[in-house]
């Protein structure tokens, strides 16, 4: 318990956050990400042509090209470490505040638990009913996995990630090099099923593996158990008086990220065809370089949380809008992408490239941060968000 007041001390309570008391840099983390998010997701629609690696489509122009490559340079596999990163850390955010108000230890845990099994929940749903790319499930799993770390000495949590990081260093490359190589025509695309009644069927099936596969095969867990240890430095709370470790991170991640995924990116924008062997290992280079991007763009956004207010405030307002409503917008946007894409319902999907996918997904973001606004100025929350405290702190 010790532990994990010392990750966060902030006065709190057993309840959501209040306005007045929430950190401008991960609602803004939270914003950026669900547009990093969308578009990384776009691709996994577009079944017009053949596939280069995992999931995005081989080019049909110079357009779709470019596309693909700043997709694979700053995008595919950054914005899920971003998204986990932020999700450790509002969970020792939870943690922290309710231990600090008094909540006794039994309780926090239970909380806690109730909230991971709500993720799994949520996220059958999602998968299921309706048909996007998941990352719920896999959270939930997590925090009923390795939630307990929260309450333990900060060496716990240090070893368990020193553990995690060395078995993904050994997985990762094993998996995509030798087991399931892209150049052997291996990928991860999304099921491409005929009828709505045939993807709930084949999906409800394929949820557990889907976890599964993401628990391992894809270094997932690693960038929660990062966020969780994040928690316990001021640097979020407080960036005016951490910049320069801020940029120092944001710098050396951002840029151990875009040099890990370079190759992947060249190939992908059909400006380098490499051997098979150089392909693989490419896909494992950018998978495991990707932490350090998401953890990168997460200490620049949170630099740029204090001057943007004053720089664009409109923007500014949207991002942290959209934030502060993240799990209802993710759902938003993984249903448009469903409906707008996939062969059970408009199946655009099968007559559009990169480029045009691009913007669509751009276009889906621009709208839930519209809503989103919407939302803010009407002092509402997102329907998913209430929904979620509501089960979780039962009020």
């Amino acid at each position: 318990m010790a532990n994990a007041k010392r990750h966060l001390s902030r006065s709190a309570s057993n309840s959501p956050i209040s306005p007045e008391r929430r950190l401008l840099a991960p609602d803004l983390g939270r914003g950026f990400m669900l547009l990093l998010i969308v578009i990384a997701h776009v691709p996994m629609y577009i079944h017009s042509s053949g596939t280069v690696v995992i999931s995005r489509p081989l080019g049909e122009n110079v357009l779709d090209d470019v596309v693909n490559f700043i997709g694979l340079l700053l995008v595919d596999n950054r914005s899920y470490p971003l998204f986990a990163g932020l999700f450790g850390y509002g969970l020792a955010f939870m943690v922290s505040r309710q231990l600090a108000a008094g909540v006794p230890e039994k309780e926090v845990r239970r909380s806690l638990r109730r909230r991971s099994r709500l993720l799994i929940a949520f996220g059958f749903v999602h998968f299921v009913f309706i048909g996007g790319a998941d990352i719920l499930g896999l959270y939930g799993v997590t925090g009923l996995l390795f939630g307990r770390l929260l309450f333990r000495p900060k060496q716990a949590l240090l070893k368990t990630i020193g553990w995690v990081s060395l078995a993904y260093l050994i997985i990762v490359p094993i998996t995509w090099v030798w087991v399931m190589p892209i150049s052997a025509g291996d990928s991860f695309i999304t099921s491409h099923s005929p009828t709505y009644a045939q993807m709930v069927a084949d999906h409800a099936i394929a949820f557990p593996f889907v976890i599964a596969v993401q628990m391992t095969l894809f270094p997932m867990v690693l960038p929660v158990l990062l966020g969780i240890w994040l928690s316990g430095k001021p640097w979020i709370e407080r960036p005016e008086e951490y910049r320069r470790q801020l940029k120092k991170i944001a710098f050396g991640g951002i840029g151990i990220s875009a040099a890990g995924a370079l190759p992947l990116a060249l190939a992908g924008a059909r400006l380098w065809d490499p051997p098979p062997a150089a392909l693989d290992w490419s896909v494992a280079l950018s998978l495991l370089s990707g932490i350090a991007g998401g953890f990168g763009y997460l200490a620049l956004i949170a630099l740029l949380s204090l001057s943007a207010p004053q720089t664009v405030p409109r923007l500014t307002y949207v991002l942290a809008a959209i934030g502060k409503r993240s799990l209802t917008f993710y759902l938003y946007q993984e249903a448009l992408l469903v409906l707008l894409l996939s062969p059970v319902a408009f199946g655009i999907g099968a007559a559009i490239g990169s480029a045009e996918a691009f913007l669509i997904a751009v276009l889906i973001w621009l709208s839930g941060g519209c809503l989103a606004a919407w939302l803010e100025r009407h002092d509402r929350s997102g329907p998913a968000d209430a929904l979620m405290r509501k089960l979780v702190y039962r009020k």
